[in-house]
């Protein structure tokens, strides 16, 4: 079940937004449900802190109650899963979308063919749904939130029983043992040895022979084994 939820203070536009995304859904088998709000009253609240499945939010950024970007706010302290998309006629607060950094699919302007830029993203949120986008867990009081494109590959260091992150920009050395990040990351990671996991989408080349692994900001590692072979080829 996708659940749709849309807050837009003109209700033209909100049952607008709601007919595109019916004509999108019957081209698919999906179930879904619509939350339709014309203000961010406690109801809508309520439904950020509820569990439910796979929740796509349409949000305006200014309407009368609360500003739609202090909503993408709440949303993310609670949920980095759900997919953002904001919708306004505030093209001049794109900034402070991109600044904040919401983990959002897209900014929509009213004023630039709106209908057509939704239609395409709420099939790149479909696509989206389901797969896990950042690696998030606590650590002593730290709250780590990495998006999972970022990292190339987590391993065990013994001598520190530390695991360690490894990304573009830094590695993270954190409490937890490799099962249980394993735990919290999706398919494209593999076990190349048994005290690594490799991000295989940053994957270039795997050399058996040398038990090299490539990646594609060329840094090379040798924590690969033969008992894995298969596992990451597939």
């Amino acid at each position: 079940m996708i659940n749709y939820i849309i807050c837009d203070d003109n209700e033209e536009i909100l049952n607008n937004i709601a007919t595109i995304i019916d004509k999108v859904m019957m081209k698919n088998k999906l179930a879904y449900k619509k939350h339709l709000f014309k203000d961010y009253n406690q109801k809508f609240e309520k439904l950020i802190k509820e569990k439910m499945s796979n929740k796509i939010y349409i949000l305006d950024i200014e309407v009368p109650r609360m500003s739609g970007i202090d909503v993408a706010r709440k949303i993310r302290e609670k949920d980095v899963e759900s997919v953002i998309i904001f919708l306004t006629s505030h093209e001049e607060l794109g900034y402070i979308i991109l600044k904040d950094e919401f983990l959002f699919l897209t900014f929509i302007s009213k004023f630039n063919n709106y209908e057509n830029h939704l239609r395409s993203s709420l099939k790149k949120a479909m696509l989206l749904l389901g797969k896990r986008t950042v690696l998030r867990f606590e650590d002593q009081n730290i709250l780590y939130t990495i998006p999972l494109n970022d990292i190339l590959y987590v391993t065990r260091d013994s001598v520190e029983r530390k695991v360690i992150i490894k990304t573009d920009y830094t590695e993270f050395r954190v409490n937890k043992s490799l099962l249980e990040i394993r735990d919290l990351l999706d398919k494209r990671f593999r076990q190349s040895h048994r005290a690594c996991l490799i991000n295989t989408d940053r994957v270039i080349s795997i050399n058996f022979t040398k038990k090299e692994i490539l990646f594609d900001n060329n840094l090379k590692i040798d924590l690969l084994t033969s008992n894995y072979r298969k596992e990451v080829k597939q």
